[in-house]
Formats: C-alpha cells, sequence, structure tokens
C-alpha cells in the first residue's frame, strides 16, 4: 500500500467511529492501514505526536509532504495538507477498524465501500501561518545544528590562534631579536607547512561527513587512518623546509644573525611540523560526527598547559628563545594526544573500530583528493601573505607595514568565525548530501550564509564606526594610526567579503569541488588580484590602499561572486547521487555485504 501525491482530493470515512477523547482517537490512528504503510514507506523521515494530532514527515526527491491527522469529539477528521510553499496536492485514502475486535486494517477500495469523497482545498487563511511557522522552525533547528559545530569551532581555532601569539608574547621579553626570530618561524616557515597540511587534512571534510551522513560509520575510522598515512609522507617532504630555513631566509634577504636564529628555531619546531599530520585528521573526524564539545575542552587543556609551561620554560627555568618554541611543540602534542585519547578509549564506539589494514588501500586516490584540498587552501592562505611582501617592497614602507600588521591582525582574529562557519557549513552540507537529501545541504547553505553574513555586517559596521580608535590597542604612533584610519574601510570591507567567501568554500568542500575550486582560486588570487594590486600600488601610485584594493576587489571579489554563481545554480539532488556513488566507491565491498 502507498500514498500518491497526485489530484487534489482526499477520501474521509463517513462512518468513524467517534472517539471519547483525543488519546483514543490517536490511539485508532495509530492502527489506520495509511499510517501503517507511511510509516513502513522508506520515505518516511519521522512520525511525530502530541495531544490531538499525528504528524508524518516525509521526505522526497522532489517534494515533502506533511499529513496532518486531528481529532475530534463530533467526527473523525482527516485532514491531509501540504507545506504552503509547495504546488501540491495529496490524494490519501483512509481505511479503518477496531483492533479491540480484531478486524483487519486493510485500504479499502473505491468501489463497494462507505467512503465519501471530500474536497480539501490546499490552503486556507491558517496555512500561511503554518507555512511561515513551519519556515521558522527549519531554520531554528538547521541553526542549532550549525551552532553545534560553530560555537566549540571558534573557541578552539582562537585557543589554537592562542598559543602562537601567547609563544611570540613571552619572546618579546627576550629581546628584539629573539621575538623577530619567532615571529618569522611562525609566519614563514610553520605558516607554509600548516597551510598545506590542513588544506590536505580539509579532504576528511568531505569524505568523513559524507559518510557519517549516509551511515557508513565504520568508513570513518578508515579515511583518518588514510589521512594520516598521506600526511605523515608528506611532512617527511618538507622536513627540507626546517632544516634548511637558515639559506632560505638569507636568500630572501634576511640578516644573517636573524637567519641563524631562525633556523635554529625551525629546528625545534619540527615535533610540531609532525604533530600537525596527526591533529588535523583527528580535528576533521571528530567534526565530522558533531563531538566538537571533545575539541573544545581538549583545546582548552592544551591552551592552559601552553601557558603554564611557557612561564615555567622562559621564566623560572630560563631556557631562552629555544625553550619557548619547544613550550608550542609541548603545547600542541597534548592537543593531539588529548583528542587521540578521547577517539580511542570510547568517545567514538561507532566510528573508531581499531588499526585496519584497509587504510592502505585506495592511497592514490586519497592523495589526488587531500593535494587538491590543500590546494585550494594554500591559494587563499598565501595570498594576504603576498599582500604583506608587496608593502614591504614600497616607499616609507616601516609605516605601511605597521598598519597593514595591525589591520591584518584584527582580520586573523575576526577570521576565526568564518573560518568556523567554513568548518561548520562542510560538515552539514557533506551529511546531508551522505544521507541523500540534496535539499537538505541547500537549507543548510542557505542558513549558514545567511547567520554568516549577519556577523560580518556587525562587524562591518562596528570598523566603520570605530575607524579612527581601534588603532590605539597597538600604537602610539600618529603616523601609524593616521594609516590605519585610512586603511579601516578596506579592513571592514575584506571582514564583509570574509563572511561569505569562506562559507561558500566550506560548501565546496563538503561537496568534494575542492580541485575546480584550487583552480578559481589560482585564476581569481594570482591573475586578476596580484597583478591588479601591482598595477593600483605601483602605476597607479595609491601606495598600500592600492595593492591592497586591488587583491580584495580584484580577486576576493571575483572568486566570491564565481562560488556563488556555482552554489545557486547547483543541483543539489545531483550532488547527492554523486555522494552516493562516491560512498559506493570508496567503501569496503566485504563490509558492505555483511
Amino acid at each position: 500500500m502507498k500514498a500518491s501525491a497526485s489530484t487534489g482530493k482526499g477520501f474521509v470515512n463517513s462512518n468513524a467511529n467517534m472517539f471519547d477523547s483525543p488519546q483514543q482517537g490517536r490511539q485508532l490512528l495509530g492502527h489506520c492501514s495509511i499510517y501503517e504503510s507511511f510509516l513502513q514507506h522508506p520515505l518516511v523521515i519521522k512520525a511525530l505526536h502530541s495531544n490531538h494530532r499525528t504528524m508524518l514527515v516525509i521526505g522526497d526527491p522532489t517534494f515533502s509532504i506533511r499529513i496532518l491527522y486531528s481529532c475530534c469529539r463530533d467526527q473523525h477528521c482527516v485532514r491531509p495538507w501540504v507545506a504552503p510553499f509547495l504546488s501540491l496536492h495529496v490524494d490519501v485514502r483512509f481505511g479503518f477498524g477496531n483492533p479491540k475486535k480484531g478486524g483487519e486494517w486493510k485500504m479499502p477500495g473505491k468501489e463497494g465501500s462507505s467512503l465519501v469523497e471530500a474536497k480539501v482545498p490546499l490552503l486556507d487563511s491558517n496555512d500561511s501561518r503554518d507555512g511561515e511557522e513551519d519556515l521558522t522552525r527549519r531554520v531554528w533547528v538547521e541553526s542549532k545544528k550549525l551552532w553545534h559545530i560553530v560555537g566549540p569551532a571558534i573557541f578552539s581555532r582562537i585557543a589554537s590562534y592562542s598559543m602562537l601569539v601567547i609563544t611570540q608574547a613571552f619572546a618579546g621579553h627576550l629581546g628584539d631579536l629573539e621575538l623577530a626570530a619567532i615571529s618569522i618561524t611562525n609566519n614563514v616557515v610553520v605558516g607554509f607547512d600548516f597551510g598545506l597540511l590542513l588544506g590536505m587534512a580539509s579532504a576528511l571534510e568531505t569524505l568523513c561527513g559524507q559518510a557519517y551522513g549516509a551511515k557508513k560509520y565504520y568508513m570513518l575510522g578508515v579515511y583518518m587512518q588514510r589521512s594520516w598515512i598521506v600526511l605523515f609522507i608528506c611532512c617527511i617532504f618538507l622536513l627540507p623546509i626546517y632544516l634548511f630555513a637558515t639559506p632560505v631566509l638569507k636568500l630572501l634577504g634576511q640578516t644573517e644573525e636573524l637567519a641563524e636564529l631562525s633556523g635554529e628555531v625551525s629546528m625545534w619546531m619540527i615535533p610540531l611540523h609532525f604533530a600537525f599530520a596527526f591533529q588535523f585528521p583527528l580535528n576533521r573526524f571528530l567534526q565530522s560526527q558533531l563531538k566538537t564539545a571533545a575539541i573544545a575542552w581538549v583545546s582548552l587543556l592544551a591552551l592552559l598547559v601552553h601557558v603554564f609551561v611557557s612561564w615555567l620554560f622562559v621564566f623560572k627555568l630560563q631556557f631562552g628563545v629555544i625553550g619557548t618554541a619547544a613550550t608550542i611543540n609541548f603545547s600542541w602534542w597534548v592537543l593531539t594526544l588529548g583528542l587521540f585519547c578521547y577517539t580511542v578509549w570510547g568517545g567514538c564506539p561507532i566510528t573508531w573500530t581499531g588499526f585496519s589494514v584497509e587504510a592502505f588501500s585506495g592511497l592514490w586516490d586519497f592523495v589526488k583528493l587531500s593535494a587538491a584540498s590543500g590546494l585550494m587552501l594554500c591559494l587563499e592562505n598565501w595570498y594576504y601573505r603576498i599582500l604583506i611582501l608587496m608593502t614591504g617592497n614600497l616607499e616609507n614602507a616601516e609605516i605601511a607595514i605597521d598598519a597593514l600588521s595591525i589591520c591584518m591582525t584584527i582580520n586573523g582574529l575576526e577570521m576565526m568565525i568564518p573560518l568556523a562557519f567554513f568548518a561548520g557549513t562542510g560538515v552539514r552540507v557533506a551529511n546531508e548530501l551522505g544521507a541523500g537529501n540534496g535539499k537538505g545541504a541547500k537549507f543548510a547553505t542557505m542558513v549558514s550564509v545567511l547567520t554568516s553574513v549577519i556577523i560580518g555586517l556587525f562587524f562591518w559596521t562596528l570598523i566603520l564606526i570605530l575607524h579612527d580608535k581601534f588603532g590605539y590597542i597597538f600604537s602610539d604612533s600618529k603616523a601609524v594610526l593616521d594609516e590605519v584610519n585610512k586603511l579601516s574601510l578596506l579592513l571592514a570591507f575584506t571582514i564583509l567579503l570574509n563572511s561569505v567567501q569562506p562559507v561558500l568554500s566550506g560548501v565546496a568542500v563538503g561537496s568534494g569541488w575542492q580541485s575546480y575550486v584550487a583552480y578559481i582560486n589560482l585564476g581569481c588570487y594570482y591573475l586578476i588580484g596580484v597583478p591588479l594590486g601591482f598595477l593600483m600600488g605601483w602605476v597607479f601610485n595609491q601606495g598600500v590602499m592600492g595593492i591592497w584594493a586591488g587583491m580584495i576587489f580584484g580577486g576576493t571579489a571575483t572568486q566570491t561572486f564565481i562560488l556563488s554563481w556555482i552554489t545557486i545554480r547547483c543541483d543539489w539532488d545531483g550532488e547527492a547521487e554523486k555522494a552516493r556513488l562516491h560512498l559506493t566507491k570508496w567503501a569496503d565491498p566485504k563490509r558492505e555485504t555483511n
């Protein structure tokens, strides 16, 4: 027995039993043949019960229907209706019997039955209000799912960012040379390494997110182990960046003394380098199954440990700049081992089933997806570093770099929010696509973009209001403050654009579009943004404002427009089918047949 969505007529049993109470009516409704057939139908999402009604939520690749049963004393009214934003009618036939008398629950036929045809209008005066309430409820439910990921993600990212800031703060108490060495190591050596490995690990947001949505839980652990293998091998190939940091920095024009000390600090940060290979996949593994609270608590523990160890090594034991570098190693491995212990010792009983030899199969396909993810995020991460390098070649570059650094610091702190939305959107879209719910992925995208834009508009307004005041947090120099005031407008629009762009990148990661977006980033950032910034900065003599404006409105704005166009025109049901085929390809056939 199946319910059909066709012509706009429902049928009501004119001889339906009288009910003494809504509870009795609901009990009888539980034995309706149509109710039973709906519960057994694969498209049924859930059944909801209240005192006066039973509601079925039905999912379909092309539409969703809600069947509403209302009970009253003088008659049994069965009223089908659909969401007001759908131009559909429902043809439903109901059969009733008496369970106490042993009656069979069969769907009555139209001929020879006591069915009276009842014309049911699609909408009435209350339907539009019900539809608005339904949309509001859906937004609220989706927002809760999104913030369940985004909230802890913001905290954990700020905690990780604070570790680097605290390390530089302690190094600043040792001397200017030590501060410069730590800053160059963090921003140049570790910054290059961090962006590439973080991007490669984001492949897990696609794979683990879709597998979790499809309820292929065992594959999450296998995917994470594959990522460990790929990132560990990549770390070995990237070791020369740390081993030969001194000659590279000299080649880039740094003084011999600074290059030597930075090279020594880089050698001591090799343990941090390998921690990335394990921590990033662990983070994505837990994040894709919504275990974000564990990530937040372990991040808090690592931050507290970092503060204590930094104080102990620098002030008490006086290990100098080497001790400062060692603290970040120690704290990051606390973070890594904390997440690993949570995963292995009972935190993920369904998705972690132990180490498996399956992790060594399909590595080449995994490498290709990881490389595309790494290239996609690296091209974004290095873009703003090029902005600082280009500014350093201007006349009177010292003031320009100071002002730009202040703006980039504020932008970096605020970026923790869009980057958290990047992670949250990627997980939500991947979960919905893995579950075969293309429209759910589309709705998750809309809610995420809208929420992030509202937050971006808040900070955009705040920067415009405090354009001549926020610089005092970092400097007392009038020349620097004046330059910051000039750059504040560009900072405001950068924050506004960044409230959309990372979210759309999250959609790309959740959908598995990394390779396409990598080409888009390459074209927008380096074929449009950088040349336009050079043109505005030097040819038109606009200085740092010209460089920044050219790179933002030429590169970032163009990339945001293209990603928006792709997302709007996306065939979400087609993407859900691609996700299903992708999961079938990557799943283990032996496990699938068991």
